[in-house]
C-alpha cells in the first residue's frame, strides 16, 4: 500500500434480495459473515465495507476518503492512480459474493 494515500472506503450495499425470498432475515449476518473474507482479498489502497441496502434511495456503492464522501468522477481518478477500475473491481466483488452466499447457506 502507498502509505503516502489513505484509504479509499467503498461502501457497497448489498440487496437482500441476493439471499433469496427471506434475505431480509439474513442480509446483515450475511455481512458481517463476508466482511471479513472480503477484506482478504480486497486491494491495498482500499477497503470494502459491506452494509444492507435497506434504503434504495441510497447509491449501491459509496466511496469515500478521509471522511469525505466523493463523486463517481473523484472517485474513479482515485481508482486510476492505482490503475484499478471501479467496474471491474465490483465485477469482482459480486462474483465473490455468490460463493459467500453459498458458503454462508452451507452449499459446499
Amino acid at each position: 500500500m502507498n502509505s503516502n494515500k489513505p484509504v479509499l472506503e467503498v461502501i457497497y450495499r448489498v440487496e437482500p434480495g441476493c439471499l433469496g425470498p427471506q434475505g431480509k432475515d439474513y442480509i446483515e449476518d450475511f455481512c458481517t459473515f463476508s466482511q471479513p473474507l472480503v477484506t482478504a482479498h480486497t486491494a491495498g489502497f482500499m477497503r470494502w465495507i459491506l452494509v444492507p441496502r435497506f434504503d434504495k434511495s441510497l447509491p449501491e456503492m459509496q466511496c469515500t476518503l478521509s471522511g469525505r464522501t466523493l463523486t463517481a468522477e473523484q472517485a474513479k481518478r482515485y481508482f486510476a492512480l492505482f490503475q484499478a477500475d471501479a467496474d471491474e473491481l465490483e465485477a469482482e466483488l459480486n462474483e465473490q459474493l455468490t460463493l459467500l452466499i453459498d458458503q454462508y447457506f452451507g452449499r459446499w
